[in-house]
Protein backbone atom coordinates (compact mmCIF):
# COMPACT_ATOMS: atom_id res chain seq x y z
CA UNK A 1 0.00 0.00 0.00
CA UNK A 2 1.23 3.51 -0.77
CA UNK A 3 1.69 6.34 1.69
CA UNK A 4 -0.89 6.71 4.46
CA UNK A 5 -1.33 9.74 6.74
CA UNK A 6 0.82 9.42 9.83
CA UNK A 7 -0.99 8.41 13.03
CA UNK A 8 -2.35 11.32 15.04
CA UNK A 9 -2.41 11.83 18.78
CA UNK A 10 -5.88 10.98 20.10
CA UNK A 11 -5.32 11.49 23.83
CA UNK A 12 -2.18 12.92 25.45
CA UNK A 13 -2.64 11.33 28.88
CA UNK A 14 0.23 8.92 29.50
CA UNK A 15 -0.86 5.44 30.59
CA UNK A 16 1.50 3.25 32.55
CA UNK A 17 -0.08 0.30 30.74
CA UNK A 18 -2.74 1.38 28.26
CA UNK A 19 -4.92 -1.53 27.16
CA UNK A 20 -8.32 -2.75 26.04
CA UNK A 21 -9.55 -0.01 23.67
CA UNK A 22 -13.26 -0.43 22.88
CA UNK A 23 -15.29 1.64 20.41
CA UNK A 24 -18.85 1.65 21.73
CA UNK A 25 -21.03 1.56 18.59
CA UNK A 26 -24.11 2.92 20.36
CA UNK A 27 -22.30 5.93 21.79
CA UNK A 28 -19.69 6.57 19.09
CA UNK A 29 -17.12 6.77 21.86
CA UNK A 30 -13.77 5.15 22.64
CA UNK A 31 -13.05 3.66 26.05
CA UNK A 32 -9.72 2.23 27.19
CA UNK A 33 -7.87 1.30 30.38
CA UNK A 34 -4.71 2.05 32.27
CA UNK A 35 -4.31 -1.29 34.02
CA UNK A 36 -1.64 -0.25 36.50
CA UNK A 37 -3.38 2.93 37.71
CA UNK A 38 -6.74 1.08 37.77
CA UNK A 39 -8.60 3.48 35.49
CA UNK A 40 -11.22 3.35 32.75
CA UNK A 41 -10.58 6.28 30.40
CA UNK A 42 -12.43 8.10 27.63
CA UNK A 43 -12.91 11.41 25.85
CA UNK A 44 -16.44 12.77 26.22
CA UNK A 45 -17.42 15.80 24.15
CA UNK A 46 -13.71 16.45 23.70
CA UNK A 47 -12.97 16.44 27.44
CA UNK A 48 -10.86 13.85 29.24
CA UNK A 49 -12.76 11.66 31.69
CA UNK A 50 -11.82 8.65 33.78
CA UNK A 51 -13.16 6.38 36.51
CA UNK A 52 -11.14 4.76 39.31
CA UNK A 53 -11.48 1.12 40.39
CA UNK A 54 -10.28 -0.65 43.54
CA UNK A 55 -8.17 -3.12 41.53
CA UNK A 56 -6.69 -3.51 38.05
CA UNK A 57 -9.17 -3.40 35.14
CA UNK A 58 -8.17 -4.30 31.61
CA UNK A 59 -10.88 -5.11 29.05
CA UNK A 60 -14.55 -4.46 28.31
CA UNK A 61 -17.52 -5.28 26.15
CA UNK A 62 -20.68 -3.22 25.78
CA UNK A 63 -23.95 -4.37 27.36
CA UNK A 64 -26.15 -1.40 26.46
CA UNK A 65 -25.80 2.25 25.63
CA UNK A 66 -24.89 3.17 29.18
CA UNK A 67 -23.32 0.00 30.56
CA UNK A 68 -20.18 -2.06 30.05
CA UNK A 69 -19.02 -5.50 31.07
CA UNK A 70 -15.56 -4.94 32.59
CA UNK A 71 -12.93 -7.50 33.57
CA UNK A 72 -11.11 -6.77 36.82
CA UNK A 73 -8.53 -8.75 38.75
CA UNK A 74 -11.26 -10.64 40.64
CA UNK A 75 -14.53 -10.45 38.69
CA UNK A 76 -16.55 -9.62 35.63
CA UNK A 77 -18.42 -6.42 36.47
CA UNK A 78 -21.46 -4.59 35.12
CA UNK A 79 -20.43 -0.92 35.06
CA UNK A 80 -22.90 1.96 34.77
CA UNK A 81 -21.41 4.87 32.83
CA UNK A 82 -23.95 7.35 34.19
CA UNK A 83 -23.62 6.62 37.90
CA UNK A 84 -20.05 5.29 37.86
CA UNK A 85 -21.10 2.30 39.94
CA UNK A 86 -20.41 -1.36 39.33
CA UNK A 87 -21.76 -4.72 40.46
CA UNK A 88 -20.16 -8.16 40.24
CA UNK A 89 -21.59 -10.51 37.62
CA UNK A 90 -19.40 -13.43 38.66
CA UNK A 91 -15.91 -14.05 40.06
CA UNK A 92 -12.82 -14.31 37.86
CA UNK A 93 -9.96 -16.10 39.65
CA UNK A 94 -11.01 -14.24 42.79
CA UNK A 95 -9.36 -16.94 44.89
CA UNK A 96 -5.97 -16.39 43.23
CA UNK A 97 -4.26 -13.22 44.51
CA UNK A 98 -1.32 -13.41 42.08
CA UNK A 99 -3.37 -12.98 38.87
CA UNK A 100 -5.29 -10.22 37.11
CA UNK A 101 -7.22 -9.94 33.88
CA UNK A 102 -5.56 -8.81 30.66
CA UNK A 103 -6.80 -8.92 27.06
CA UNK A 104 -10.45 -9.63 26.17
CA UNK A 105 -13.18 -9.12 23.57
CA UNK A 106 -16.82 -9.97 22.86
CA UNK A 107 -17.63 -12.61 20.25
CA UNK A 108 -20.41 -12.68 17.59
CA UNK A 109 -22.70 -14.83 19.80
CA UNK A 110 -22.72 -12.35 22.68
CA UNK A 111 -20.03 -14.16 24.65
CA UNK A 112 -16.98 -12.53 26.19
CA UNK A 113 -13.46 -13.99 26.10
CA UNK A 114 -10.97 -12.88 28.74
CA UNK A 115 -7.39 -13.81 29.60
CA UNK A 116 -5.70 -13.77 33.00
CA UNK A 117 -2.01 -13.54 33.88
CA UNK A 118 0.35 -13.22 36.83
CA UNK A 119 0.69 -9.69 38.17
CA UNK A 120 4.46 -10.23 38.28
CA UNK A 121 4.52 -12.13 34.95
CA UNK A 122 4.67 -15.50 36.70
CA UNK A 123 5.18 -18.13 33.97
CA UNK A 124 2.01 -20.01 32.96
CA UNK A 125 0.01 -18.52 35.85
CA UNK A 126 -2.88 -17.40 33.63
CA UNK A 127 -5.64 -18.80 31.48
CA UNK A 128 -8.16 -17.86 28.79
CA UNK A 129 -11.88 -18.08 29.60
CA UNK A 130 -15.16 -17.61 27.79
CA UNK A 131 -18.21 -16.12 29.50
CA UNK A 132 -21.45 -17.10 27.75
CA UNK A 133 -24.95 -16.47 29.10
CA UNK A 134 -24.13 -16.96 32.74
CA UNK A 135 -21.36 -19.54 32.41
CA UNK A 136 -17.63 -18.85 32.73
CA UNK A 137 -15.64 -21.73 31.24
CA UNK A 138 -11.85 -22.09 31.25
CA UNK A 139 -10.70 -22.82 27.68
CA UNK A 140 -6.88 -22.74 27.84
CA UNK A 141 -4.54 -22.98 30.83
CA UNK A 142 -0.84 -22.38 31.48
CA UNK A 143 -0.87 -18.98 29.75
CA UNK A 144 1.75 -16.39 30.69
CA UNK A 145 0.51 -13.23 28.89
CA UNK A 146 -2.80 -13.71 27.02
CA UNK A 147 -3.33 -11.32 24.13
CA UNK A 148 -4.63 -10.90 20.55
CA UNK A 149 -8.15 -12.16 21.41
CA UNK A 150 -10.32 -11.34 18.39
CA UNK A 151 -12.58 -12.97 15.81
CA UNK A 152 -12.73 -13.36 12.04
CA UNK A 153 -15.66 -11.45 10.49
CA UNK A 154 -17.55 -14.65 9.66
CA UNK A 155 -17.13 -15.91 13.24
CA UNK A 156 -15.35 -19.07 12.18
CA UNK A 157 -12.06 -18.30 13.99
CA UNK A 158 -10.88 -17.12 17.38
CA UNK A 159 -7.35 -15.69 17.41
CA UNK A 160 -5.16 -15.55 20.51
CA UNK A 161 -1.55 -15.52 21.66
CA UNK A 162 0.65 -16.10 24.67
CA UNK A 163 2.98 -13.16 24.02
CA UNK A 164 6.30 -14.66 25.25
CA UNK A 165 5.89 -17.57 22.81
CA UNK A 166 5.85 -15.09 19.88
CA UNK A 167 3.18 -17.06 18.04
CA UNK A 168 -0.48 -16.40 17.25
CA UNK A 169 -2.92 -19.31 17.08
CA UNK A 170 -6.42 -19.62 15.75
CA UNK A 171 -9.21 -21.83 17.03
CA UNK A 172 -12.18 -22.98 14.96
CA UNK A 173 -15.51 -22.10 16.59
CA UNK A 174 -18.86 -23.87 16.37
CA UNK A 175 -21.44 -22.09 14.24
CA UNK A 176 -24.30 -22.71 16.65
CA UNK A 177 -22.94 -21.20 19.85
CA UNK A 178 -19.33 -20.04 19.43
CA UNK A 179 -17.73 -22.63 21.69
CA UNK A 180 -14.46 -24.11 20.38
CA UNK A 181 -14.84 -26.84 17.78
CA UNK A 182 -13.46 -30.29 18.59
CA UNK A 183 -10.12 -29.83 16.86
CA UNK A 184 -7.11 -28.25 18.54
CA UNK A 185 -5.90 -24.67 17.85
CA UNK A 186 -3.64 -24.29 14.82
CA UNK A 187 -0.66 -22.01 14.33
CA UNK A 188 -1.52 -18.85 12.40
CA UNK A 189 1.64 -16.75 12.74
CA UNK A 190 5.13 -17.58 13.95
CA UNK A 191 6.98 -14.35 14.74
CA UNK A 192 9.99 -15.87 16.50
CA UNK A 193 12.39 -15.46 13.58
CA UNK A 194 11.59 -11.73 13.44
CA UNK A 195 11.85 -11.31 17.20
CA UNK A 196 8.36 -9.77 17.37
CA UNK A 197 6.17 -9.83 20.48
CA UNK A 198 2.46 -10.10 19.59
CA UNK A 199 0.22 -8.05 21.88
CA UNK A 200 -3.43 -7.06 21.36
CA UNK A 201 -5.11 -7.60 17.99
CA UNK A 202 -8.32 -6.92 16.11
CA UNK A 203 -9.70 -8.28 12.81
CA UNK A 204 -11.07 -6.00 10.09
CA UNK A 205 -14.11 -6.54 7.86
CA UNK A 206 -11.97 -8.23 5.19
CA UNK A 207 -10.52 -10.74 7.64
CA UNK A 208 -7.15 -9.04 8.04
CA UNK A 209 -5.58 -9.33 11.49
CA UNK A 210 -4.08 -6.13 12.93
CA UNK A 211 -1.56 -7.00 15.64
CA UNK A 212 0.11 -4.56 18.03
CA UNK A 213 3.73 -5.62 18.44
CA UNK A 214 5.19 -4.68 21.81
CA UNK A 215 8.60 -3.08 21.53
CA UNK A 216 8.42 -2.69 17.75
CA UNK A 217 6.58 0.69 17.52
CA UNK A 218 3.98 -0.71 15.14
CA UNK A 219 0.70 -2.43 14.38
CA UNK A 220 1.08 -4.99 11.59
CA UNK A 221 -1.70 -6.31 9.34
CA UNK A 222 -1.70 -9.94 8.21
CA UNK A 223 -3.95 -11.41 5.54
CA UNK A 224 -6.33 -14.30 6.38
CA UNK A 225 -3.74 -16.77 5.08
CA UNK A 226 -1.08 -15.36 7.43
CA UNK A 227 0.91 -13.35 4.88
CA UNK A 228 2.24 -9.97 6.02
CA UNK A 229 0.41 -7.08 4.37
CA UNK A 230 1.59 -3.81 5.92
CA UNK A 231 2.62 -2.11 9.15
CA UNK A 232 1.55 1.22 10.64
CA UNK A 233 4.41 2.88 12.62
CA UNK A 234 3.82 4.75 15.87
CA UNK A 235 5.91 7.17 17.93
CA UNK A 236 5.79 4.92 21.00
CA UNK A 237 7.68 1.62 21.12
CA UNK A 238 5.35 -0.24 23.50
CA UNK A 239 2.19 -0.41 21.39
CA UNK A 240 -0.32 -2.59 23.23
CA UNK A 241 -3.72 -2.94 21.54
CA UNK A 242 -5.71 -1.68 18.52
CA UNK A 243 -9.46 -1.12 18.02
CA UNK A 244 -11.52 0.06 15.05
CA UNK A 245 -13.91 2.97 15.44
CA UNK A 246 -14.80 6.42 14.21
CA UNK A 247 -16.72 7.27 11.04
CA UNK A 248 -17.22 4.15 8.95
CA UNK A 249 -15.12 2.17 11.47
CA UNK A 250 -12.08 3.19 9.41
CA UNK A 251 -9.98 4.64 12.24
CA UNK A 252 -7.50 2.43 14.06
CA UNK A 253 -7.20 3.53 17.69
CA UNK A 254 -4.10 2.27 19.48
CA UNK A 255 -3.02 2.26 23.13
CA UNK A 256 0.56 2.26 24.44
CA UNK A 257 2.54 2.08 27.69
CA UNK A 258 5.33 3.68 29.68
CA UNK A 259 5.85 0.60 31.87
CA UNK A 260 9.51 -0.39 32.13
CA UNK A 261 10.82 2.67 30.27
CA UNK A 262 13.20 5.18 31.80
CA UNK A 263 11.61 8.49 32.76
CA UNK A 264 11.48 10.72 29.67
CA UNK A 265 12.86 8.04 27.36
CA UNK A 266 9.95 8.42 24.92
CA UNK A 267 7.83 11.55 24.75
CA UNK A 268 4.87 9.72 23.23
CA UNK A 269 4.97 6.59 25.40
CA UNK A 270 1.68 5.78 27.10
CA UNK A 271 -0.41 8.01 24.85
CA UNK A 272 -3.35 6.88 22.72
CA UNK A 273 -3.25 7.29 18.95
CA UNK A 274 -5.56 7.29 15.92
CA UNK A 275 -4.58 6.20 12.41
CA UNK A 276 -6.42 6.00 9.10
CA UNK A 277 -6.59 2.25 8.48
CA UNK A 278 -7.79 2.50 4.89
CA UNK A 279 -10.01 -0.52 5.61
CA UNK A 280 -13.27 -0.79 7.50
CA UNK A 281 -13.20 -2.63 10.79
CA UNK A 282 -15.92 -4.66 12.47
CA UNK A 283 -18.38 -3.21 14.95
CA UNK A 284 -17.75 -4.56 18.44
CA UNK A 285 -20.29 -7.21 19.40
CA UNK A 286 -22.74 -6.72 22.24
CA UNK A 287 -22.29 -8.92 25.31
CA UNK A 288 -25.42 -10.81 26.40
CA UNK A 289 -25.53 -11.59 30.11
Amino acid sequence: MTDQPRPALFDARRCTLGEGPLWHPGRGQLFWFDIITRKLMTLEDGAARDWDFPGPVSAAGWLGRDSLLIASDTALLRFDLNSGTSEDILPLEAENPITRSNDGRADPWGGFWIGTMGKALEPEAGAIYRYFRGELRRIYGKITIPNAICFSPDGSWLYFTDTPKQQIWRQALRDADGWPAAREPELFLDLRAEGLNPDGAVADSEGGLWNAQWGASRVARYLPDGRFDRAVPFAASQISCPAFGGAGLATLFVTSATEGLAEGAEAAAGQTFAADAGIRGQAEHQVIL
